[in-house]
């Protein structure tokens, strides 16, 4: 691996099956060869990127995928904490770059990726982001592609001193890693093992957002979506139960309220049907708190898709928040007895 002149322009002068890579992507697989086709087709179009190799751990598919890579089969679909773990151990590189299988990288993201480490000795972790465009054009994908976008981009805390370590595009210093006896695998599903990472990370180490470092995928319809918040939820709630405090990886307090004043929003709405009339006024409340809790992110779609798709987005959003809610409620009432 060279750096020609200190300029960051990675001269990739090197054999992947001898020489020890700097990066190792790390891929968990189960039963999407066209996804991960499409994946190790972009990494195949990096630029400057220094010298990696590609592990695909198979989750227990039953379509095996063939490839000369190297991939490593489990024998059973433990889900992918597991997986990474698994990963993980075959790797060779002094860095791990965790890469979901239904994502594509930019030509310049592992170049980014090693960039930061390399300009910075100090970093040991990062988390990317994944782009605001979508190839469908369907209102949900597209949608909650800009909800997350924001969140990243235009709400998120920037003096933060760590970031969600999510594993669609993050990077970390295998040694680190190791040391913190990687992922939970007691989480059978992508559920939280990424959240819990992320606190134990945090304890001694930042983990810094790097905005260029990117990637793409494209998002699903409303149901899963919508069950994928309501487990997170659930889980999260056992994590907070022993943290007892809000937080930017999962929920901030003004997170929290903006969910509850969205619930608050449907549920007054209903009850004002049902002539309960004095919440009719409590309905005008919740209705200018949350407009305020949301403001950036329907300013931001506005500009985007315009006032159609704005004035969608804030409904949609209330349907998301009762999901968020009902998880939470579950997980506090199943975990507290526990």
């Amino acid at each position: 691996m060279v750096d020609r002149e200190g300029k960051g322009e990675w001269s990739i002068v090197y054999n992947r099956e001898t020489m020890k890579p700097y990066l190792s992507v790390i891929i968990p697989y189960y039963n999407a060869p066209e996804k991960l086709e499409r994946l190790l087709a972009s990494i195949e179009k990096s630029k400057k990127a220094p010298p990696y190799e590609i592990i695909i751990v198979d989750d227990g598919s039953i379509e095996k995928f063939k490839t000369k890579l190297k991939i490593i089969r489990l024998p059973h679909n433990k889900g992918p904490a597991i997986a990474r773990n698994r990963g993980v151990e075959a790797a060779r590189g002094e860095f791990i770059v965790f890469l979901d299988g239904d994502v594509e990288v930019f030509p310049d993201t592992l170049f980014h990726i090693a960039k930061v480490f390399k300009d910075d000795p100090d970093v040991v972790a990062l988390t990317g982001v994944w782009v605001k465009e979508q190839k469908s054009t369907a209102f949900f994908p597209n949608f909650k592609a800009l909800r997350d976008w924001s969140y990243w981009i235009n709400e998120r805390d920037k003096s933060g001193y760590y970031f969600l370590f999510s594993t669609r595009i993050a990077a970390i210093k295998k040694a680190v890693f190791v040391r913190l006896g990687g992922f939970d695998e007691t989480y059978p599903a992508p559920l939280v093992e990424d959240i819990e990472l992320t606190y134990r990370i945090a304890r001694r180490y930042s983990i810094i957002f790097a905005p260029q470092v990117r990637v793409h995928h494209e998002f699903e319809s409303f149901w899963p979506i919508a069950k994928k918040y309501f487990l997170r939820a659930y889980y999260w709630t056992k994590l907070y139960t022993t943290r007892k405090k809000f937080d930017p990886v999962a929920t901030t307090l003004q997170e929290a309220l903006t969910t509850m004043s969205g619930v608050g929003i449907v549920f007054g709405f209903i009850g004002y049907l049902g002539n309960v009339r004095y919440l009719g006024y409590l309905l005008v409340i919740v209705f200018v708190l949350h407009l305020l809790f949301v403001r950036k992110f329907l300013v931001f779609v506005y500009h985007e898709k315009g006032l159609v798709f704005a004035v969608k987005s804030f409904f949609i959003g209330l349907i998301l928040y009762c999901f968020i809610f009902a998880g939470a409620v579950s997980g506090r009432i199943i975990h507290t007895r526990r």
